[in-house]
């Protein structure tokens, strides 16, 4: 199996795409391993902040040391030109905030898994068009559940991520998957900025772990 099959497999399985960013390498690889502990083993580091590049550098060598069945993808991807840095640099995946052809083209061309990002009907035609397989929705909080119903029977072969204020509580994420999402995109709802602040990993490993139960309870009883 390809490796991008593998990896979109596990996402379907995982339901679950945690993203972050911090500014520190030390927190960023802590963060990592009290996900990775909690039992993730696809996670999304975003493009968001001065140091994205060199802390992706040592989160890539710590999965590679440490972590050999996680998948580490960059996510806030915009450009070419970013999409290829971080390839370079060993990302797994491709997150991207909008639909761009050159990043569809450059990682097609690598057999890289790539997300898009889009909010109109149009950008998700042209998702459809790039070759895409799951998209991301965002501001998902802004979209909402209705939308997913109102647009799922337009494109009947991909799968929808919603991504931006979705919660870690039980309600949410069963309206989403309800709705009918293959999985949720989760950033600061799940990786909290007072459990970072107080550098409280094993609360965070134990919220992740709450959120990966949660998830898996309401996508079982929307089948």
């Amino acid at each position: 199996m390809r490796k991008k099959d593998k990896i979109k497999n596990l996402l379907l399985q995982q339901k679950l795409l945690p993203l972050y960013y911090h500014d520190r390498s030390d927190v960023s690889v802590s963060i990592l391993e009290a996900l990775y502990a909690a039992g993730i083993r696809l996670i999304e580091y975003t493009n968001r902040g001065k140091n994205a590049s060199p802390n992706f550098k040592v989160l890539r060598k710590a999965v590679d040391r440490n972590m050999k069945d996680l998948y580490l993808g960059i996510g806030t991807i915009k450009t070419r030109k970013q999409a290829k840095q971080f390839m370079e640099e060993g990302a797994d995946f491709i997150v991207c905030p909008v639909i761009n052809e050159k990043v569809a083209q450059v990682t097609d061309d690598a057999s890289i898994f790539w997300i898009p990002g889009c909010m109109s009907t149009t950008e998700i035609a042209l998702a459809e068009k790039c070759g895409a397989e799951i998209v991301k929705l965002f501001p998902g909080n802004l979209l909402g559940p209705e939308y997913v119903r109102s647009i799922k029977e337009l494109f009947p072969t991909l799968k929808f991520m919603p991504t931006g204020g979705v919660m870690a509580e039980e309600k949410n994420l069963q309206e989403w998957f309800n709705a009918g999402v293959c999985a949720v995109g989760m950033g600061s709802k799940l990786i909290s900025k007072e459990l970072v602040d107080k550098n409280d990993f094993d609360g965070l490993k134990t919220a992740t772990i709450r959120a990966l139960e949660l998830v898996r309870s309401v996508s079982m009883k929307g089948l």
